[in-house]
């Protein structure tokens, strides 16, 4: 998995804020806490973006999660598929951070 400029894909990091104050997250990536806010793709999109900074995913719009290791990623692409109107293709970065940082990813750092 590579960074990409393209508005049509959407990176999000489902990591709990104090993980990503530790080890920065990919360049680009959008962040949503999943275990905080599980209801996440479920919500009205005046309200995603309300809370979350940006635009709620549309059906014209890829949509790829991560998280440290693949279990919350996974969980939230099944929420996302459920929910029916988040994003168009959705899908998971299995390898998740581990494997970005491992394979000598760069990370955005917060402040």
């Amino acid at each position: 998995m590579t960074e990409s400029p393209d508005p049509n894909r959407i990176i999000i990091d489902v990591r709990e804020s104090p993980e990503l104050s530790q080890t920065g997250h990919i360049p680009g990536a959008q962040h949503i806490p999943i275990q905080s806010s599980p209801d996440f793709a479920f919500l009205p999109a005046p309200e995603f973006e309300s809370r979350f900074g940006f635009p709620k995913p549309t059906k014209d719009q890829e949509v790829i999660f991560y998280c440290k290791a693949g279990v919350r990623s996974r969980a939230a692409a099944k929420l996302a598929i459920q929910a029916g109107d988040f994003g168009g293709r959705v899908g998971e970065f299995p390898g998740s951070w581990i494997e970005w940082e491992g394979k000598g990813g760069k990370a955005d750092r917060p402040g």
